[in-house]
C-alpha cells in the first residue's frame, strides 16, 4: 500500500473492534481503511510474510511506513483525534512510547484471554 492509511486488527477482538472504532483517526489523518486479519485479504497474507505476526500486534500502515504493535498503538495514540474523554486518556496514556511498550504487553494478554473466554482462536497464519 502506497500513500494512505491501513489498520490491521484482530476482527474477533471484541478489544481491537473498539479501539480501532474509537480512535477518531480519521479527524486527524484523513481517510484510514480498517482491515480485519481475519478477512483472507492478500494484504494480511503480505504482512504475514514480512514476518509481522498478527498475533502478537496490530498494523498500522502510514503512507509506506509500517508500524506494529506497541509501535502501531504508540503512533495511532499520538496522531489520533483529542475529541473524546477516551481519546485524550488513549493519547496520554500511549502516546509516551516507552509507556506503550511496557503496556502492550497486557493488552495482547487480555485479548489472547478475551478470545479464549468467548472460544475463538487466534489468527491462523496463512
Amino acid at each position: 500500500m502506497s500513500g494512505g492509511n491501513l489498520i490491521i486488527y484482530d476482527g474477533e477482538c471484541i478489544y481491537c473492534q473498539n479501539y480501532v472504532h474509537f480512535l477518531r483517526l480519521r479527524e486527524a489523518v484523513g481517510p484510514v481503511e480498517l482491515l480485519d486479519a481475519r478477512s483472507g485479504d492478500p494484504r494480511v497474507t503480505r504482512y504475514w510474510r514480512e514476518g509481522y505476526d498478527l498475533n502478537d500486534g496490530m498494523i498500522f500502515v502510514q503512507g509506506d511506513t509500517v508500524h506494529h504493535g506497541a509501535r502501531a498503538v504508540h503512533v495511532l495514540a499520538s496522531l489520533s483525534s483529542s475529541s473524546s474523554r477516551l481519546n485524550r486518556l488513549n493519547a496520554a496514556i500511549f502516546s509516551h512510547e516507552p509507556v506503550a511498550r511496557m503496556l502492550y504487553p497486557l493488552l495482547k494478554l487480555g485479548r489472547r484471554l478475551t478470545l479464549a473466554v468467548r472460544g475463538r482462536k487466534l489468527i491462523d497464519r496463512p
